[in-house]
C-alpha cells in the first residue's frame, strides 16, 4: 500500500499548504507520479502560478521532460502532468532533490 504527499512553500521557504493521499497499491515511481500530479493540481487550484517543482525521482523528472525514451505511450499520470505543464503558469524548474 502506498501514499503520497507534498507541500507548497513561498519563495522564502515558508510553508503555505500541504497535502497527502492514500493511493492504494503501486510502486515507488507510481507514488512519485501521484505526488507530483496532485501537488501541481493543488497549486493551480489555489492560484500559485509561479512554481518550482522538486522530486526525488530522477526517472519521473526525465519522463516528464522527455529526457528518456518511453516505449509506447507514456503512463497516464505522466501525460496528465505534462498537460498541467501546458497551463498558463511559469514552471521555473523541475528537478530531482539532491541531484
Amino acid at each position: 500500500l502506498a501514499g503520497c504527499g507534498g507541500l507548497l512553500r513561498d519563495s522564502d521557504g515558508r510553508w503555505l499548504t500541504g497535502y497527502s493521499r492514500k493511493i492504494g497499491t503501486c510502486d515507488a515511481l507510481g507514488a512519485e507520479m501521484w505526488g507530483m500530479y496532485l501537488g501541481m493540481q493543488l497549486a493551480w487550484r489555489q492560484g500559485f502560478h509561479h512554481l518550482q517543482v522538486e522530486s526525488d525521482s530522477k526517472t519521473l523528472v526525465d519522463m516528464i521532460t522527455g529526457n528518456v525514451k518511453i516505449n509506447g505511450k507514456p503512463p497516464t499520470l505522466v501525460r496528465r502532468i505534462q498537460e498541467l505543464l501546458e497551463l498558463n503558469w511559469q514552471v521555473m524548474e523541475t528537478r530531482p532533490n539532491g541531484i
